[in-house]
Protein backbone atom coordinates (compact mmCIF):
# COMPACT_ATOMS: atom_id res chain seq x y z
CA UNK A 1 0.00 0.00 0.00
CA UNK A 2 2.53 2.38 0.70
CA UNK A 3 4.64 1.81 -2.10
CA UNK A 4 1.69 2.77 -3.98
CA UNK A 5 1.34 5.95 -2.58
CA UNK A 6 4.92 6.40 -2.79
CA UNK A 7 4.63 6.25 -6.32
CA UNK A 8 1.78 8.27 -6.65
CA UNK A 9 3.41 11.09 -4.89
CA UNK A 10 6.37 10.88 -7.00
CA UNK A 11 4.20 11.14 -10.06
CA UNK A 12 2.74 14.53 -8.73
CA UNK A 13 5.96 15.97 -7.92
CA UNK A 14 6.59 15.62 -11.35
CA UNK A 15 3.34 17.16 -12.24
CA UNK A 16 4.27 20.03 -10.03
CA UNK A 17 7.54 20.70 -11.40
CA UNK A 18 5.86 21.09 -14.73
CA UNK A 19 3.71 23.86 -13.36
CA UNK A 20 4.80 26.99 -14.17
CA UNK A 21 5.61 29.14 -11.29
CA UNK A 22 4.91 32.24 -12.32
CA UNK A 23 2.08 33.98 -14.76
CA UNK A 24 2.33 37.14 -16.89
CA UNK A 25 -0.30 39.55 -16.07
CA UNK A 26 -1.35 39.93 -19.72
CA UNK A 27 -2.18 36.15 -19.33
CA UNK A 28 -4.66 36.38 -16.38
CA UNK A 29 -8.24 36.43 -16.85
CA UNK A 30 -9.94 39.59 -16.75
CA UNK A 31 -11.77 39.04 -13.58
CA UNK A 32 -8.28 38.13 -11.69
CA UNK A 33 -6.71 41.08 -13.17
CA UNK A 34 -6.34 43.84 -10.36
CA UNK A 35 -6.06 47.60 -10.49
CA UNK A 36 -2.72 49.84 -10.42
CA UNK A 37 -2.82 52.67 -8.46
CA UNK A 38 -2.47 55.88 -10.05
CA UNK A 39 0.91 57.26 -10.10
CA UNK A 40 -0.43 60.15 -7.60
CA UNK A 41 -2.31 57.88 -5.37
CA UNK A 42 1.13 55.50 -5.02
CA UNK A 43 2.97 58.54 -4.51
CA UNK A 44 0.54 59.78 -1.98
CA UNK A 45 0.72 56.05 -0.70
CA UNK A 46 4.72 55.92 -0.32
CA UNK A 47 4.97 59.49 1.07
CA UNK A 48 2.83 58.30 4.03
CA UNK A 49 4.61 55.02 4.43
CA UNK A 50 7.77 57.23 4.59
CA UNK A 51 5.99 60.03 7.31
CA UNK A 52 5.28 56.91 9.25
CA UNK A 53 9.01 55.03 9.26
CA UNK A 54 10.51 58.43 10.03
CA UNK A 55 8.18 58.73 13.35
CA UNK A 56 9.01 55.72 14.02
CA UNK A 57 12.44 56.06 13.93
CA UNK A 58 12.57 59.40 15.56
CA UNK A 59 10.74 57.16 18.35
CA UNK A 60 13.03 54.62 18.18
CA UNK A 61 15.91 56.77 19.09
CA UNK A 62 14.36 58.00 22.32
CA UNK A 63 14.35 54.67 23.61
CA UNK A 64 17.56 53.20 22.89
CA UNK A 65 19.16 54.90 25.14
CA UNK A 66 16.34 53.22 28.06
CA UNK A 67 16.85 49.87 26.78
CA UNK A 68 19.63 47.46 27.90
CA UNK A 69 19.52 46.14 24.06
CA UNK A 70 19.46 49.07 21.59
CA UNK A 71 18.20 46.52 19.30
CA UNK A 72 14.62 46.14 21.05
CA UNK A 73 13.38 49.54 20.31
CA UNK A 74 11.69 48.81 17.00
CA UNK A 75 10.16 45.51 18.94
CA UNK A 76 8.87 47.64 21.66
CA UNK A 77 7.21 50.23 19.27
CA UNK A 78 5.36 47.41 18.06
CA UNK A 79 4.51 45.93 20.99
CA UNK A 80 2.92 49.40 22.40
CA UNK A 81 1.52 49.90 19.15
CA UNK A 82 -0.64 47.02 19.38
CA UNK A 83 -1.31 47.17 22.93
CA UNK A 84 -5.13 48.37 23.88
CA UNK A 85 -5.29 51.82 24.96
CA UNK A 86 -7.56 53.93 26.32
CA UNK A 87 -9.06 57.70 24.95
CA UNK A 88 -10.41 59.66 27.51
CA UNK A 89 -11.14 63.29 26.67
CA UNK A 90 -11.36 65.80 29.20
CA UNK A 91 -13.09 68.73 28.10
CA UNK A 92 -12.14 70.71 31.54
CA UNK A 93 -8.70 70.76 31.03
CA UNK A 94 -8.21 70.52 27.13
CA UNK A 95 -6.15 66.90 27.03
CA UNK A 96 -7.20 63.85 25.42
CA UNK A 97 -5.85 61.53 27.76
CA UNK A 98 -4.00 58.38 26.28
CA UNK A 99 -3.54 55.44 28.28
CA UNK A 100 -1.44 52.52 27.40
CA UNK A 101 -2.21 49.41 29.41
CA UNK A 102 0.78 47.95 30.87
CA UNK A 103 2.93 45.78 28.31
CA UNK A 104 5.01 43.02 28.57
CA UNK A 105 7.02 43.06 31.53
CA UNK A 106 8.53 45.62 33.84
CA UNK A 107 11.63 46.77 31.70
CA UNK A 108 9.06 47.68 28.57
CA UNK A 109 6.61 49.31 30.80
CA UNK A 110 9.97 51.74 32.17
CA UNK A 111 10.55 52.42 28.55
CA UNK A 112 6.93 52.97 27.77
CA UNK A 113 6.90 55.79 30.58
CA UNK A 114 9.99 57.16 29.24
CA UNK A 115 8.32 57.58 26.12
CA UNK A 116 5.27 59.05 27.58
CA UNK A 117 7.30 61.73 29.35
CA UNK A 118 9.37 62.54 26.02
CA UNK A 119 5.46 62.91 24.02
CA UNK A 120 4.04 64.92 26.70
CA UNK A 121 6.83 66.70 27.26
CA UNK A 122 6.07 67.97 22.94
CA UNK A 123 2.22 69.48 23.85
CA UNK A 124 1.00 68.03 20.54
CA UNK A 125 -2.55 69.17 20.49
CA UNK A 126 -4.69 66.59 19.05
CA UNK A 127 -5.31 67.53 15.04
CA UNK A 128 -8.65 69.44 14.04
CA UNK A 129 -9.07 70.34 18.31
CA UNK A 130 -7.67 72.08 20.75
CA UNK A 131 -7.12 69.23 23.44
CA UNK A 132 -3.52 68.42 24.22
CA UNK A 133 -2.19 65.01 23.89
CA UNK A 134 -1.25 63.40 27.68
CA UNK A 135 0.40 59.93 27.13
CA UNK A 136 0.17 57.54 30.08
CA UNK A 137 0.55 53.92 31.56
CA UNK A 138 -2.78 52.71 33.18
CA UNK A 139 -0.79 51.75 35.66
CA UNK A 140 0.67 55.26 36.64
Amino acid sequence: MIEFLQIDLEKLKEERKKTQKHILFSKLPEHEKFAQLAPARKQLIDTIKMIAYRSETALSVLLKNILNRPDDSRRLLKEIFTTEANLIPDREENTLIVELHNLSNPVSNEAARHLCANLNASETIYPGTNMRLVYKLVSN
